[in-house]
């Protein structure tokens, strides 16, 4: 072997979307809108349940918190996509491409866990609607926020301390538009059998814990829904569980294929599509989809626009 064979990788070229000068335009834009908008929704969200002392219940609560999440994800990915759209080199350090993943495990397992949360949180508000302030108290509301992002912080962690077992000494070439650790695998000289073991349990730990939590609440309240006699009951309770459930079918869905499913690091041409799905389209939807179908939420809104405007 030659000596630049065993020198090694500190810095990555993001192979990213396209070379073609016109789709490189439009695509800039369209993905510059879709970062915009998430912050904004995302961003915009999260002040309007700080604001407003109404929605400071523990529904509310969780659904900020995932908003500021999303806006997270979206902070870790797109800056540095949109970039390479027009950078020369499209060089990422080893170092910034652990930050990028740092902070998108980050907000993925809380997100995980936090989607639990509001299953949990809709179960006890539809099953046992007078014991709700009792068993869903502010306090247990808080500690599952923090268990939330404590969990995501020793996920991403655990993750990052382990690829510095890894040295780089292959492509430099990262067949992503942003640093995920599957693709840096593929690159190691160093067995990576022990980080995708890792990814393998942790990932899937995280994420079927959290599922079985939603599926066994919204068995519970599909059972509890069935007993009301009422279609105006009914309606009313599909309805407050229609647009969490839309989210947390995407959300998890897009997960599981990219991190759990058998040889998803041979098949890492397959992740991208997917990865757009739950790194940027899910961060853009998730606002919309909790705040157009919630009138406590719209009738917010039209309070604090009044105020804002002295209307």
């Amino acid at each position: 072997m030659t000596e630049d064979n065993y020198s090694l990788t500190t810095e990555f070229i993001l192979i990213g979307f396209t070379d073609h000068p016109k789709l490189k335009t439009i695509l800039f834009l369209v993905f510059l809108t879709i970062y915009l908008v998430t912050i904004v929704g995302n961003l915009g969200l999260v002040a309007l349940i700080h604001m407003e002392r109404r929605l400071h219940t523990p529904m509310y609560i969780f659904l900020g918190n995932l908003a500021l999440m999303d806006s997270c994800c979206a902070c870790a990915i797109t800056p540095k996509m949109l970039e390479n759209f027009f950078s020369k080199d499209r060089m990422i350090s080893l170092y910034e491409c652990m930050a990028q993943f740092y902070f998108l495990c980050l907000a993925e397992t809380t997100n995980c866990f936090l989607l639990a949360a509001m299953a949990y949180d809709r179960y006890v508000a539809i099953c046992s609607p007078l014991q709700y302030h009792t068993l869903m108290s502010k306090k247990l509301c808080l500690q599952m926020t923090a268990g939330a992002y404590i969990a995501g912080n020793l996920h991403s962690i655990i993750h990052i301390v382990f690829l510095f077992r890894l040295t780089f000494c292959r492509s430099h070439q990262i067949n992503h538009f942003f640093c995920d650790v599957l693709p840096l695998f593929k690159l190691s000289c160093v067995d990576p059998y022990i980080n995708e073991l890792l990814i393998f349990i942790f990932s899937g730990s995280v994420q079927v814990f959290s599922i079985i939590i939603v599926i066994i609440s919204y068995l519970c309240i599909l059972f509890m829904i069935f007993k009301v006699k009422s279609k105006e009951g009914r309606g009313k309770a599909l309805s407050t569980c229609a647009s969490h459930f839309l989210s947390v079918s995407m959300f998890y869905g897009s997960l599981l294929f990219v991190y759990v499913r058998p040889n998803s690091i041979k098949e890492e041409d397959k992740d991208i599509p997917v990865a757009i799905f739950y790194t940027l389209v899910i961060p853009l939807l998730n606002p919309f989809i909790y705040s157009l179908r919630n009138k406590e939420v719209i009738n917010a809104m039209k309070r604090n626009i009044k105020k804002i405007y002295n209307i």
